[in-house]
């Protein structure tokens, strides 16, 4: 399996958004400096900083979109050679009020990466400072210092995106893109959570950020090496991460995988711990079906409080976990687990229950096809796009088009994801409010006085203030949503050689787009011609077979 290659792209900053009152001079130079190499000032634009009364020389720098990897930082001089290397402080920022903050407000910190440390200059030459996730950064030199030239060293998988989408609304086009670049900087050596914070393979957040690369790359070695990655660190008998619906959510993600991609020696080499992880299921319910799993309890943040919802939702995920189990051991040969597995959803989708208010939960439930299902519509429904939370998003828009509710899914990801972007989000956050909009200012802003700091002041849990991501994997719903079910595509068997097209347009005038497989890409266009009719052409590769859903029924769900 060879490894995925990556590129390196060199950014300028765009602006100078903030500078000290004294001291600076210079600083636009900083953004036309295309030369990274030191020369002598009389052929180049020199910033220089000088510290003022003890006070250091600043400047905050935006670099336009969020960003992967480090700066470089090159000098000219310094007064005399022989001299102390001047000392300047660099603070990194996925927001611009989170790189002018100190160390230990509202939770900007260097837990994981680096955002915040002093370094030394060279008397001639460059420093590179990294790595982080981050759009902004702030210098401030602490002695006198000369500098020709800031740029960015930006670092992505070289993977070309085979899966596109447009429709005749421009904003759910940005919000496709912003999705797949999202997960495009998270897709690093492993699958990251997050590229300033949690660079850990967390299998539950795995879940929506595969389903993103299915529908924008396709097949690239990194899902199957986090997938392996953390099978391999997690005992039998264990939980993946330490939480049991991570490893129900391993399930599925393997049949994702399977479906998509068709590789029969991969999945074969899953036997093992998958047949075990079934029975380890099997032992964590209870005679009349309930689940009893142990461990870290969890859904979602928002409703980890909630135990009566958090039940519900993690009944629900252990019906899908079996089913999906199912198929996969009937698969692979094993018609005794596939009978259990099969047994045990049954008994297990007997035991719904309420979803207490909770969308998550009810999103689990419909797409289990539990009972009670127009509770779980009420649910949904309520409030627009109060009561999404990032990760549980993905699900949530899945369970509305299932229900048929495509138009009210639409507003859901125009309001919440639409929302990031209006307030200057260039990739899609860990955590999220339609709430904290309401008098906060933009992240690419200094938050002026008398609004809230949307990045700053809001979020709980792991999300506090500025220890929240603003660049989350699996924040990337929408992405794969559009994609599988407005444009409507569905693997029907494995590596996609059979493809179901069901386009749901909702309240768009038309949508056209391509689906990876692993015989090239699947290009679909759906016009609405009457209120009761839409055209779909296609065209497919070689090798994969389409099957076009009726009118009627694509009509049903639109």
């Amino acid at each position: 399996m060879a490894a995925t290659p990556f590129k390196t792209h060199y950014i300028l900053p765009t602006r100078v958004l903030w500078q000290s009152a004294h001291g600076v001079a210079g600083a636009l130079g900083l953004l036309a400096s295309e030369l990274a190499q030191p020369i002598q000032p009389t052929r180049q634009t020199v910033c220089l900083l000088q510290p003022h009364d003890g006070a250091p020389a600043g400047v905050l720098l935006d670099f336009g979109l969020e960003l992967q990897g480090c700066i470089e930082i090159t000098t000219y001089s310094r007064a005399a050679r022989g001299a102390a290397e001047p000392r300047v402080r660099v603070r990194f920022g996925e927001s611009a009020s989170e790189a002018m903050a100190e160390l230990g407000h509202r939770g900007a910190g260097n837990d994981y990466a680096i955002r915040d440390e002093v370094q030394l200059l060279p008397w001639l030459g460059t420093k590179t400072i990294g790595p982080g996730g981050f759009r902004f950064v702030r210098i401030d030199a602490l002695d006198a210092v000369s500098i020709t030239h800031v740029r960015a060293v930006h670092t992505v998988p070289d993977i070309p995106r085979a899966g596109a989408f447009r429709c005749s609304d421009v904003k759910l086009d940005t919000i496709w893109d912003v999705g797949a670049y999202t997960v495009e900087l998270n897709a690093q050596s492993h699958l990251w959570d997050g590229i300033k914070r949690d660079r850990l393979v967390w299998m539950g957040d795995v879940e929506p950020t595969v389903r993103t690369i299915c529908a924008v790359h396709g097949y690239t070695d990194v899902v199957p090496r986090s997938l392996d990655l953390v099978r391999d660190h997690t005992p039998r008998g264990a939980w993946m991460n330490g939480i049991s619906s991570f490893s129900l959510w391993w399930v599925l993600i393997q049949e994702t995988w399977w479906l998509h991609c068709g590789d029969f020696e991969y999945l074969e080499s899953q036997r093992g711990y998958l047949l075990d992880l079934l029975a380890q299921l099997v032992e964590r319910m209870e005679a009349d079906g309930s689940e009893c799993l142990d461990g870290m309890r969890f859904l979602n943040w928002p409703t980890y409080a909630d135990k009566q919802a958090t039940a519900a939702g993690l009944q629900a995920l252990l019906v899908m976990a079996f089913e999906a189990g199912a198929r996969l051991a009937h698969v692979l040969g094993d018609a005794g687990p596939a009978r259990q597995a099969s047994a045990c959803a049954v008994r297990a989708r007997a035991r719904a229950s309420e979803p207490f208010g909770s969308k998550s939960a009810a999103a689990m439930q419909v797409l289990a096809a539990m009972s009670g299902i127009e509770a779980a519509r009420r649910a949904l429904l309520s409030g627009g796009a109060r009561g999404i939370s990032a990760f549980g998003g993905s699900s949530i828009l899945r369970a509305l088009g299932y229900l048929g509710e495509t138009r009210a899914a639409l507003d859901v990801v125009r309001a919440y994801w639409g929302g990031m972007i209006e307030r200057g989000a260039t990739t899609f956050w860990e955590e999220f409010d339609v709430d904290w909009l309401e008098g906060s200012g933009r992240i690419d802003e200094l938050t002026p006085p008398g609004k809230t700091d949307l990045h700053g002041d809001y979020g709980e849990y792991g999300y506090s203030g500025f220890r929240k991501s603003l660049c989350h994997a699996w924040a990337s719903g929408p992405t794969a949503w559009l994609s599988e079910h407005v444009l409507g595509v569905t693997p029907l068997l494995p590596g996609c050689a059979r493809v179901r097209i069901a386009p749901n347009l909702g309240d768009l005038a038309w949508a056209e787009g391509s689906y990876p497989t692993p015989r090239g890409p699947l290009r679909v266009r759906h016009k609405r011609v009457a209120d009761d009719l839409v055209h779909t052409t296609f065209d497919a590769p070689f090798g994969v077979e389409v099957v076009l859903a009726p009118q009627a029924e694509r009509e049903a769900r639109a």
